[in-house]
């Protein structure tokens, strides 16, 4: 089918990943994933979050049985245990500060579904966050101002969470924000839906 032909949908309700989504210029239509975000005992953080990346994708995959279909999941990581999202100001100061001075591992899984076929490309795209020594004022006024208190790692890496590193270390920068567009840039364009136009055969 070609790109005209296809319905593309975000299986995820997040800001981050359909303004990410928005800037390839491509129709679709978000969708909310009713999936179980439990870590399974023993399960490690890449073979989680691409667990649930192919998971968000096959939940709605019969609400739109030719769209092509996206699911992608992430995790910080730190000492080998998952950082979850803070939710409040106290567990955003607490990750931050237990942050300062070392660096963060964060994987975001990638799954793209052909729900007409079944076919999936899947991937993990690592990413490394090296922060800063950072001060116990500058994290309150960081966490204050910015509020991260939805992002895993408690920063927005788009915003002023750029303030609190050393450097950032990682093949695609959006995929720290949430979804690989060059991986995902890739999988389009295998399945038939190139991003950019193809210039004419000579």
């Amino acid at each position: 089918m070609t790109r005209a032909a296809r319905t593309l949908v975000l299986a995820s309700t997040s800001p981050f990943r359909r303004e990410l989504l928005e800037r390839l210029g491509l129709p679709f239509s978000t969708c909310a994933p009713d999936v179980d975000e439990t870590p399974r005992p023993g399960e490690s953080p890449a073979a989680m979050v691409a667990r649930l990346a192919r998971a968000k994708a096959e939940a709605v995959r019969d609400r739109f049985p030719g769209a092509l279909i996206i699911g992608s999941d992430q995790c910080a990581e730190l000492d080998g245990k998952i950082l979850g999202k803070p939710g409040n100001h106290e567990r955003a100061v607490a990750q931050l500060s237990a942050a300062s001075g070392r660096s963060v591992a964060f994987h975001t899984g990638l799954c793209l579904l052909d729900a007409e076929s079944g076919e999936r490309q899947e991937a993990v795209e690592p990413f490394r966050v090296h922060f800063r020594t950072l001060g116990r004022e500058e994290i309150e006024d960081y966490v204050h101002r910015e509020q991260p208190y939805g992002c895993a790692g408690s920063f927005k890496s788009e915003g002023l969470g750029i303030a609190l590193f050393e450097r950032l270390e990682g093949d695609d920068p959006t995929a720290l924000i949430g979804l690989p567009l060059i991986r995902l840039c890739r999988m389009l364009t295998r399945t038939g839906i190139p991003v950019l136009s193809r210039p004419a055969a000579e």
